[in-house]
């Protein structure tokens, strides 16, 4: 097994084509943002290229570069971990994610049209229809392209980079608390869209930088509870 408590059909496909390491290295990914490889779990070469149909070597490779990255902890003698985030860690980047959603929706506000307000009211209908389901993989994908609209509407294509830069870890951070958030989310995400809709910029600020400051408050108190 993977994973104790690995859902059926967690473990993605590899996409083809394209070169291998990159499609083990976006499994990989998927798997730990997903939490389906809890953080601090033990991560077994044979195992993973076992359950992903390939060999050992491309899986080497992609917790290689995992580690680079943050997401794997690579330890002398005792091989690979996904790598659990400190609190400092969680409250640094959900301060900066903050800091860019809030000016994304400032900027929806400026420039959404009625199909970019229809997407997000379609979305958001999306949303909490899965929270009704208690289908918290489906509200996680949901909330980050609710998000990833917001930040499409807003046309700036440099803070969508540095958006896209943190969406991962977001998803990351978001995925233990989604739950806890729930239906009062998506009742923040309606207030959004109709200040995006009246084009009330500070509004939409104001209200952006609540809904977030909520999420990264909910993380740490997952901790403490």
């Amino acid at each position: 097994m993977l994973s104790p408590g690995l859902p059926q059909g967690a473990v993605p496909k590899l996409e083809r084509p394209g070169p291998l390491r990159d499609r083990v290295y976006e499994a990989l990914l998927e798997l730990i943002t997903t939490r389906a490889l809890q953080p601090g779990q033990h991560l077994v070469e044979s195992e993973l290229a076992g359950h992903l149909g390939v060999s050992r070597q491309p899986v080497r490779e992609a917790l290689q570069r995992l580690n680079t990255e943050g997401w794997v902890d690579l330890r002398p003698a005792q091989g690979a971990f996904v790598h659990e985030p400190t609190e400092e860690e969680a409250d640094q980047l959900l301060t900066v994610r903050t800091l860019l959603e809030a000016e994304a929706a400032r900027l929806a506000a400026a420039n959404a049209g009625s199909a970019g307000i229809g997407a997000l009211e379609e979305l958001c209908a999306e949303g909490e229809k899965a929270v009704a389901a208690d289908d918290v993989d489906a509200a996680v994908a949901l909330n980050a392209r609710f998000h990833a609209k917001i930040m499409d509407l807003a046309g700036n294509a440099v803070l969508a980079e540095l958006a896209g830069q943190v969406d991962r870890r977001v998803r990351w951070y978001y995925t233990p608390v989604a739950r806890q958030r729930g239906h009062q989310s998506w009742i923040e995400h309606r207030a959004l869209i109709a200040a995006i809709a009246d084009r009330n910029e500070q509004q939409a600020t104001d209200l952006m930088r609540e809904h977030t400051e909520h999420t990264r408050r909910s993380y740490h108190d997952r901790a403490e509870s």
